[in-house]
């Protein structure tokens, strides 16, 4: 896959790295009511378009801002798009997230000594989940990233591009590798939901799509060009993410939206796959995890960690959790009075028995449990399943109990 068209060199696009890592203007800042999870938001004038942003008005599509970036909200009714995502299946533009691509002779060697996972390990067309941290292993940003046959390509959450550039930057020192801005070279397409598999074959791509989760396939169209096909679930469903040349992203959106039709399904926006998310129990970086946050806490080590690859860079704090003790606190649900409005917001404090002991992180009424729902995160001897704690006096000292994840 290549920057332009998949085919022939492209320039780099520059990111103009921060002094230092994590000082991304649009990263998190501390929330005025409770340490971390809070952010400033962009003003208007920041803000990134969809590049596909006049095909989807066209379709009837409210616009929101995520991390310094536009988003569809919903095209009208965003309870029936997250209905058809959890018994169909829905088409997504992912446009908005952050894309970067190493390429380089020792691109594989140095990422490897970077992230939490293994990347020697992948062979071509595989890819993993990962964390890239600092050397006190505090998350910079958790990673999709897939080792191509000419280069890695990194998906990962919007508005971070700078700061995921400037720490892996910092370390490239004389090594050969090349870090570049994917996204304007190629657009980012998904397919979420039980029928997902069925909607790709009706649109001509994979017969088999990729078995293996984060695996991929590419494929070579005619009229669209080269696509890239990830097995990719984003919402506890089945699940395909497509990358394609920019210039053929439009048709191929309305390909997929045409089989779409063909099985119940329909274009969705960000507003559904944030409620699928948070009943899957999905933390996302900008909500859930931030600059303060250690993997482990978030409950994302066995997906995004590997305890056999040996050095990187936070590797020992990671590794120290694991052999001599626990975190203080970890992600947890919480189901909420179904009484209660409005909804906790990010950073509300959790008492128990009079004393601190967490926040919430992100609070949903959840259409699918026709409840109120969030996740949090509570101190260790808390985080136990059936444990009753109290929202701050802010929200009326509403109770709230511990529960398993995923939610549904």
């Amino acid at each position: 896959m290549q920057h332009r068209g998949f085919g022939g060199r492209a320039r780099p696009v520059e990111i103009r790295s921060p002094r230092r890592a994590g000082k991304d203007p649009r990263a998190l800042r501390p929330h005025p009511r409770r340490r971390g999870l809070g952010r400033v938001p962009p003003t208007r004038a920041t803000m990134r378009p969809l590049a596909l942003h006049d095909l989807h008005a066209a379709r009837g599509a409210t616009f929101a801002e995520v991390q310094g970036c536009e988003v569809v909200s919903h095209y009208g009714d965003a309870a029936a798009e997250h209905a058809a995502l959890r018994s169909r299946a829905v088409v997504f533009d992912l446009g908005f997230r952050s894309r970067l691509c190493l390429t380089g002779a020792d691109r594989v060697a140095f990422l490897h000594g970077q992230v939490t996972n293994d990347v020697k390990a992948l062979a071509p067309g595989a890819g993993c989940y990962a964390a890239l941290v600092t050397a006190r292993a505090k998350m910079v940003s958790d990673l999709n990233l897939w080792r191509l046959q000419d280069e890695l390509l990194l998906d990962f959450e919007p508005g971070l591009a700078a700061a995921v550039t400037g720490r892996l930057e910092k370390f490239i020192v004389a090594s050969d590798v090349q870090v570049l801005d994917a996204s304007p070279h190629f657009g980012h397409l998904s397919v979420q939901g039980p029928r997902a598999a069925e909607l790709l074959a009706r649109a001509d791509l994979p017969a088999e799509a990729p078995g293996l989760n984060l695996s991929s396939v590419s494929v070579d169209d005619a009229a669209l060009g080269q696509q890239l096909v990830m097995n990719l679930p984003r919402a506890g469903t089945a699940g395909f993410d497509i990358f394609a040349t920019g210039s053929a992203t439009a048709g191929l959106l309305e390909k997929l939206l045409e089989a779409a039709r063909h099985v119940g399904g329909r274009a969705a926006g960000w507003q559904a796959l944030e409620w699928a998310r948070v009943e899957a129990g999905i933390p996302r970086f900008g909500a859930d995890m931030d600059e303060t946050t250690l993997p482990p806490e978030a409950g994302i080590e066995s997906r995004a960690v590997s305890y056999s690859k040996g050095c990187y860079a936070g590797q020992e704090v990671i590794a120290r959790i694991r052999t001599y003790g626990q975190v203080a606190r970890r992600l947890c649900g919480l189901r909420l009075a179904d009484e209660l409005a409005p909804l906790p917001p990010r950073g509300e404090q959790l008492l128990k028995d009079g004393k601190e002991a967490g926040f919430v992180t992100t609070a949903i009424a959840s259409p699918a449990l026709k409840a109120n729902i969030a996740l949090a995160y509570v101190r260790r001897e808390a985080c136990v399943m059936g444990t009753e704690l109290t929202l701050s006096p802010g929200t009326g000292a509403s109770m709230a109990r511990v529960v398993a994840l995923p939610f549904a």
